[in-house]
């Protein structure tokens, strides 16, 4: 029987810049392989054919209001904005806490103000379209995407390196 890791704290970094007090939540992008049906001739059912990498989408939530995050909206570049997700998980069974790192290059594509109204809480949202990614453990890396350089390396193994090798030459 075990105990579970859960995240003990977090924070957001954006351009380098740390949001330790400010940050209030995350939402790590989704992983999913990008798939159609296929069923040929003497098949007895359908399989699903890989098509690459889906569109990965990340979310940013601050407490106040941050002039400097809202400037950020709008670069022409697919990883203008870039983005640190650090994670302290830990078991509560004496075992050390777990560092998890998400490095994302992206753009904000959405800023949701949220509500204002004296004396209350206020949080701002921000929706990052994501080109880069890359998830580290405890130094290891697990999972890097690079869809514009159409890398995706999962536990040091690239799994589109292939296809590369055969349509960059």
């Amino acid at each position: 029987m075990g105990i579970p890791r859960k995240l003990k704290n977090m924070n957001i970094h954006v351009d380098g810049q740390g949001y330790l007090g400010v940050a209030s939540e995350y939402e790590e992008p989704v992983l999913a392989i990008a798939t159609e049906e296929h069923r040929g001739g003497g098949m007895i059912g359908s399989v699903k054919i890989d098509l690459g990498v889906e569109p990965m989408e990340a979310t940013l939530k601050m407490g106040g209001h941050e002039a400097r995050l809202i400037r950020k909206f709008g670069t022409t570049r697919v990883d203008g904005v870039r983005v640190r997700l650090t994670g302290a998980y830990q078991a509560d069974d004496g075992t050390p806490a777990q560092a998890v790192e998400v490095f994302i290059g992206g753009r904000f594509t959405e800023i949701t103000p949220g509500t204002s109204k004296a004396g209350d809480d206020t949080e701002q949202e921000f929706k990052v379209a994501v080109a880069y990614y890359r998830r580290v453990v405890d130094g290891v890396p697990q999972v890097e995407i690079d869809m514009v350089a159409g890398r995706f390396i999962v536990g040091g193994i690239d799994r589109y390196a292939e296809i590369m090798a055969i349509i960059a030459n």
